[in-house]
């Protein structure tokens, strides 16, 4: 995996876990040589994925949307800054130009990115792993509603590990890494997007 796309709020939560989780990423992904793509602001766990990348020598893609550009104060650290014309665009650019999907923790853009990530891989856009690191059991509730989703049916066996859930952040670059993808609804292409 060259690059990952790293999906996270742009909020600063109040327990300090959620920025120190960020910016651990950050510095892991430029200590193992891989590449950076997030969503190019400077604010919350956004910022500091971005900050502790840079400063730990790694490369930072950063996408984001014209509108949010004020609202998100853009990065202009970054070594590559993507503006785009919407959040369609900037969630086809972190397909386009990562090997795969970290999901740290975020609100309601953030679990966008993630379904829509999931979502892609089931019908084929892309077969790259999906991963959700889940810190301090923030994830916890959702991996139970995905397994419910699988239980009820609504998730075919075939896509059930498409979510790679992990609670550290080695287990799951070493889960993503070994991923196999899994067989598809169809076999579309992103441009069919």
């Amino acid at each position: 995996m060259k690059r990952l796309a790293v999906y996270c709020g742009s909020a600063s939560p109040a327990d300090p876990v959620y920025i120190e989780t960020a910016q651990a990423v950050g510095r892991a992904l430029a200590e193992r040589g891989i590449g950076l793509v997030y969503g190019g602001g400077r604010l919350g766990l956004m910022g500091a994925v971005a900050d502790a990348c840079i400063h730990a020598g790694g490369e930072v893609i950063g996408v984001i949307p014209e509108a949010l550009c004020s609202k998100e104060v853009r990065n202009d650290l970054c070594t590559e800054l993507h503006i785009v014309p919407g959040m369609h665009e900037r969630k086809k650019m972190f397909t386009d130009l990562s090997d795969g999907f970290i999901t740290i923790p975020g609100g309601v853009g953030t679990m966008d990115e993630l379904w829509e990530a999931i979502s892609w891989a089931q019908l084929g856009y892309h077969e790259k792993p999906v991963g959700v690191l889940n810190v301090a059991g923030f994830y916890d509730h959702l991996v139970a509603f995905n397994q419910h989703m699988i239980d009820v049916g609504f998730v075919r066996e075939a896509h059930k590990n498409i979510m790679i859930v992990d609670d550290t952040l080695d287990g799951l670059i070493t889960r993503m890494a070994a991923y196999e993808p899994h067989q598809t609804i169809f076999r579309m292409k992103a441009d069919d997007l």
